[in-house]
């Protein structure tokens, strides 16, 4: 990586000068200005501030961000990230998103200031692509958890969201379904828009009807109700689905409370799998059937990973690991029914 003193040696300057240049500060000839401009355009360098340039030490502080804490999967993610980052000498700063692109930008800002050493990330949307160019910019390395964003060159920890579908709706067809509705989130999020389209291609290889009215589109929040069940519901009973998908465990939630109030018993009148699991409950009432996930292994390795990055030790190229889901069958998603 390019420093502030390799850009002084190409100059032939002094790193303070090189300091003033930068930050555009202290009494320096033209000529001189050029010189130091000139050597960070060869060797490519990205300016950060003078504090950063000047001082290389490494403050052991990462950063996990990720969109709902209250969510599950998330808290073990967390607790991955966490365990990982003690393990290794490192304190981590966790930032919760509530899937607000503001909120991760200013997170962002916040940890760049902050000069931490590394990010572990979880992306609200497609729309975070200018956050983590931020990150690239200032030099911070980062690993991507769960979510990716197309065409970013770093290291990826994710799940395989087609293979997880497969299983649930394979699952749901074996059992005599034939219209299955789907409840997804913003399709500008890489594991809903690879769960929705998994969706749609199983039903077709399955030679079933893709019906669009049977396909809604929800955000991932756990206080809003769903919208567009209900027309549904008032489907006359041999046009309405027999069962539904939701593309993650709380939309799985607010899906059942509404069947429910809607007078629909799951799983005897209404059939529901979803991905990801609910830790917290299984012991209590073990429920939903899902496509669970390794999600302490997302925290642990991503971190790992990121790791590695800042201490040099990490191959040329950037690495995607692709954790495998399992399915879990329970009550949720009924038995066998007829046609």
């Amino acid at each position: 990586m390019t420093t502030i003193y390799d850009i002084a040696k190409r100059a032939n300057v002094s790193s303070m000068t090189v300091s003033r240049v930068i930050n555009n500060k202290g009494n320096i000839s033209e000529a001189t200005r050029k010189k130091v401009e000139d050597a960070i355009k060869e060797l490519n360098y990205i300016p950060n501030s003078a504090a950063q340039s000047l001082n290389l030490k490494k403050t052991k502080l990462l950063s996990l961000v990720i969109t709902d804490i209250t969510n599950p999967f998330f808290t073990k993610v967390a607790r991955g990230a966490t365990d990982k980052a003690n393990q290794m000498g490192y304190q981590l700063i966790l930032c919760n998103t509530d899937e607000d692109y503001e909120k991760e930008s200013e997170y962002i800002d916040a940890l760049i200031a902050k000069r931490v050493d590394g990010v572990i990330i979880a992306p609200t949307g497609d729309s975070s692509l200018k956050n983590l160019k931020k990150l690239m910019k200032n030099r911070i390395p980062f690993t991507l958890i769960d979510r990716k964003i197309e065409n970013v060159p770093c290291d990826m920890v994710l799940g395989d969201n087609y293979e997880g579908t497969r299983y649930l709706l394979q699952h749901l067809i074996n059992n005599g379904h034939q219209r299955i509705a789907v409840v997804h989130g913003p399709l500008t999020i890489s594991t809903s828009k690879e769960r929705y389209q998994a969706y749609v291609e199983t039903l077709k290889l399955n030679d079933l009807t893709v019906n669009p009215s049977f396909m809604i589109e929800d955000h991932y929040k756990q206080e809003d109700q769903l919208a567009g069940i209900n027309h549904l519901l008032e489907l006359p009973e041999d046009e309405r689905p027999t069962a539904f998908f939701a593309v993650n465990n709380f939309i799985a939630i607010k899906l059942i409370k509404q069947l429910r109030q809607g007078g629909l018993r799951v799983p005897e009148d209404m059939a529901v799998v979803c991905f990801d699991d609910l830790e917290l409950f299984i012991e209590m009432d073990p429920f939903l059937t899902v496509s669970s996930q390794p999600a302490y292994d997302f925290g642990y390795i991503g971190t790992q990973l990121v790791i590695e990055r800042v201490e040099g030790n990490s191959p040329a190229g950037y690495r995607s690991i692709n954790l495998k889901p399992e399915l879990v069958i329970r009550k949720s998603s009924g038995t066998s029914i007829k046609e």
